[in-house]
């Protein structure tokens, strides 16, 4: 055979075959990398990256309570009293189901002879202590040898706060009521501390003998009694604990206790995990939907990229759907890149956090892949990125040929086809109705869509009304600044890309601001000119007459103000049971635990009745009872109503007869339910007592009463109102601390997203700069005129930036916190001057790239 064998034709693989041509054809542009794509995967991947990392931490903090809910709990349930201990049918009632042991926790003066004294919350144990979990002490000591009594003194682990506070060492003894304690060790970790809550004062922990021997233990004490039942191992299940709660209920109707099972350890810790997620989710989601804008610029500027490419498909014969999902497909293609950074770091966060700080966190971190999360994350990157791109890539759709190509210099307006409107709403309901479903409050999720398509739609408007308002204004005789009026309302303007952007990040700027300077003022600025310098509490019936007369003597000036106190849990409202009732979120607290309630012959000083009518100073009828006006309104309650609570093991019903308005921010003595003084007649009770200086106290006054009141009367304890308020201010400013931080991530998207809608002009002004340098148009004038109309659009976006940020932390504020707000524009003015100089620092940086490109290799393509 002469000639040569014809060549065989190389087979493409047949992996690649079996692949539909769209995604065969988006791979194949896709070897060309991603550039342009930068912002676009930053931004997805730092939204999804932010949802998925604070879901991960709930749910390994949510796993770590449920797990360790034993030895948080110290047992597997525990039955809390108030100002009781436990009487000898709820003992034999305990006794009879596993083993128990007993903690009492109350606060009490630490007095140090000349040193002075200090509040400490006090916690007394058994000889089983601890029953679950490891005491951590600094020397390591056995409980025996801990809490010993020798050489006339008990001993005690206290929290080195003290130490500092009073100038103490170990070693060194104080005076707690009548007792002596030797503070023979530094508390170094408590394997029960979440379930006892944050008090206001350094532990103390020492022995029952020990919290006897002090005296304070008085009927109407404040002592918090819990026993913990530890059940043998084959009887701890779920059903064998529900069992005993719903028994215990049944069989002791008027105990009067508070019962925790290991499945619920702490469900106020668990509930607030759960708001702080939601809030940090939804500054995950405002970081996702501004980088939706960036996400729609890039793929702007993706198309402006590939107007060759689709032309060419087009005059090939290629249907306009088909080009659009051809480039719909490798947007969401990348899309998937930068999801996947972000569940990745999200997923991996918990592990680090664990792996580097577990040994210091004082709460249980169980780490895990929360997969239900992470889908939610991925979930809400994938709408995010099919919600900005469908806009951009469906206009490509019914555009010509030849307008593809003189697109360029002629952009053309149109709304996209129907279809793929239809598919931007399906997607907006989609991810408007993910974030309903994933949130706790779904009506706190409900404001948020509201405000984010609101600020859409006005910066929307806001845009379109600064092009007009540029189109009508006169032109300026200079070059520069006509050519920046001139850029602002043309055809192909950067202008609504820029607000948008520009917009959305200093009104989220504005907004964090002025929410952080109302926090810091209410919390530490804002004490009432007549607040309290002192809180007494725990004054013993019998004595409240002499401790009057004392605090007289020392402070004879100053405003006295005394009420009788007592602690009661509600049992009924309106005839139903609490546990039944669904109140409002912001009034539930009312339902949880023990509340402070008191009797009086007259209104209390700071509250006006507003309903009904107060009784008469001799009353003598059935019980009555005044209510906050607010908290009756979200609890359902009415003028007529009956309520039940239930004091000392003792449920006492009563009916309301007024409502009030209550000043809560004066901080002087008041409560939400104050009795008719015949209801609690006889009742065992403690007196509270304020002091308030008419023109302020200073350091040495405070420290005098300090000191003669804790040795005069041991049994009384002192809280000094500024040192309340620091201990509350440390922790509200680590949540500030974690709010910032977690919403400096939408504002470091916001930078991107500006950044991008700068990129995404850039080809436009490339044009403009070869063309303007041809007709002989300097660098500096250029840069002038840029300047100028990214200045002008800059202060325009910061004016209504200042607006709707003031608004929105308003209603933040009032609505959601439900405090007074303060309108302090000095930071949020000076951060959005921040803002307007870093997006002209941010244009010009790219404008002067565009202005170093030479003219001719553009030229020949125009």
């Amino acid at each position: 055979m002469h000639g040569s064998l014809p060549a065989t034709p190389q087979r493409r693989p047949a992996s690649a075959s079996r692949l539909p041509l769209l995604l065969r054809l988006a791979f194949r542009e896709l070897r060309g990398g991603l550039r342009g794509f930068g912002i676009f995967l930053a931004c997805i991947a730092l939204g999804v990256a932010a949802i998925a990392s604070v879901s991960s931490l709930s749910r390994s903090l949510t796993e770590g309570i449920s797990r360790e809910g034993r030895r948080i709990l110290g047992g597997d349930m525990a039955f809390s009293l108030l100002q009781r201990e436990a009487g000898a049918p709820e003992r034999a009632f305990l006794e009879s189901k596993g083993r128990v042991n007993v903690v009492a926790t109350m606060r009490a003066m630490a007095v140090a002879g000349e040193k002075g004294s200090g509040l400490v919350e006090m916690k007394a144990v058994d000889g089983g202590y601890p029953n679950v979990g490891m005491l951590e002490t600094d020397p390591q000591l056995a409980p025996a040898d801990l809490f010993a009594e020798r050489n006339g003194a008990f001993g005690a682990a206290v929290d080195p706060a003290l130490l500092a506070r009073l100038d103490l060492k170990v070693g060194d003894r104080v005076t707690v009521g009548a007792a002596n304690v030797e503070l023979r060790a530094r508390l170094v970790s408590e394997p029960d501390k979440i379930a006892d809550g944050i008090g206001f004062g350094p532990r103390l922990l020492l022995s029952q003998d020990a919290l006897q021997a002090t005296g304070l233990v008085q009927p109407g004490s404040l002592v918090r009694w819990t026993y913990r039942l530890t059940l043998p191992p084959e009887q701890s299940t779920e059903e064998r604990l529900t069992r005993i709660d719903t028994e215990a209920n049944r069989v002791l109707p008027e105990a009067g206790w508070n019962i925790r099972t290991r499945l619920n350890a702490d469900p106020r810790f668990a509930r607030n995990i759960e708001r702080f997620t939601q809030f940090l989710t939804l500054v995950g989601l405002t970081a996702l939907l501004v980088g939706g804008v960036g996400v729609a610029n890039a793929v702007r500027g993706f198309v402006d990229r590939k107007r060759a490419s689709i032309a060419t498909l087009k005059s090939l014969g290629a249907p306009g759907g088909q080009v659009v999902l051809l480039y719909l497909t490798q947007v969401m293609l990348i899309a998937l890149v930068g999801i996947g950074i972000g569940l990745a770091f999200g997923a991996a966060l918990p592990f680090v956090i664990t792996g580097l700080f577990g040994h210091l966190l004082p709460i249980p971190i169980q780490p895990t892949l929360a997969w239900s999360e992470l889908g939610i994350a991925l979930l809400y990157g994938i709408l995010t990125a099919l919600v900005f791109a469908l806009a951009p890539l469906g206009r490509a759709h019914d555009v010509p040929v030849s307008g593809l190509f003189r697109d360029q210099i002629d952009p053309e307006r149109r709304w996209p086809r129907k279809r793929y409107l239809t598919a931007l709403l399906l997607s907006v309901a989609a991810l408007v109705g993910l974030s309903l479903l994933a949130a706790y409050d779904r009506r706190i999720a409900l404001m948020f869509v509201g405000a984010a398509a609101g600020s859409f739609v006005l910066l929307r408007l806001v845009a379109l009304g600064i092009m007009a308002l540029a189109r009508r204004l006169p032109r300026p005789r200079g070059t520069a600044p006509r050519l920046a009026l001139a850029n602002i309302h043309r055809p192909g303007a950067l202008t609504p890309s820029l607000v948008l952007s520009l917009g959305l990040g200093i009104t989220l700027l504005v907004t964090l601001a002025l929410i952080d300077t109302n926090l810091t003022r209410q919390l530490t600025q804002s004490l009432p000119e007549r607040a309290p310098s002192f809180f007494f509490l725990d004054i013993p019936n019998q004595q409240a007459d002499a401790f009057e007369g004392f605090l007289k003597n020392q402070a004879p000036e100053a405003h006295i103000e005394r009420m009788p106190m007592m602690r009661g849990r509600l049992v009924t409202l309106g005839g139903r049971p609490v546990a039944e009732i669904k109140a409002n979120e912001d009034v539930s607290w009312v339902l949880e635990g023990d509340r402070g309630i008191t009797y009086a012959k007259a209104p209390p000083e700071g509250s006006k009745v507003v309903q009904g009518e107060w009784w008469p100073e001799d009353y003598r009828g059935r019980p009555l009872v005044s209510f906050d006006r607010k908290i009756a309104e979200g609890l359902g309650l009415k003028i007529g109503d009956e309520i039940t609570v239930n004091v000392l093991g003792r449920n006492i019903s009563a009916t309301i007869a007024n409502l009030r308005e209550i000043e809560w921010r004066s901080m002087g003595i008041n409560f939400v339910m104050v009795f008719s003084p015949n209801a609690f007649a006889g009742a065992p009770h403690m007196h509270l007592a304020t002091v308030t200086f008419p023109n302020g106290s200073d350091a040495a006054l405070d420290a005098r009463i300090l000191r003669s009141s804790a040795q005069a009367y041991p049994m009384v304890t002192s809280v000094r109102v500024k040192d309340a308020l620091e201990a509350v201010n440390d922790v509200v400013s680590q949540l500030v601390m974690a709010i910032r931080g977690a919403s400096s991530i939408a504002l470091i998207a916001s930078l991107l997203v500006l950044a991008g809608a700068l990129a995404a002009g850039h080809r436009a002004r490339l044009y403009d700069a070869v063309v303007l340098k041809t007709l002989g148009a300097t660098r500096a004038r250029l840069i002038s005129a840029y300047a100028l109309e990214y200045g002008l659009l800059g202060l325009a976006t910061a004016v209504f930036g200042l607006l709707a940020g003031t608004v929105a932390s308003y209603f933040i504020i009032t609505r959601v916190m439900n405090l007074s707000f303060t309108l302090d524009l000095s930071g949020a003015v000076l951060a959005s001057l921040l803002a307007v100089l870093v997006s002209v620092g941010l244009g010009l940086m790219g404008t002067w790239r565009i202005l170093s490109q030479k003219p001719a290799s553009y030229l020949r393509n125009v």
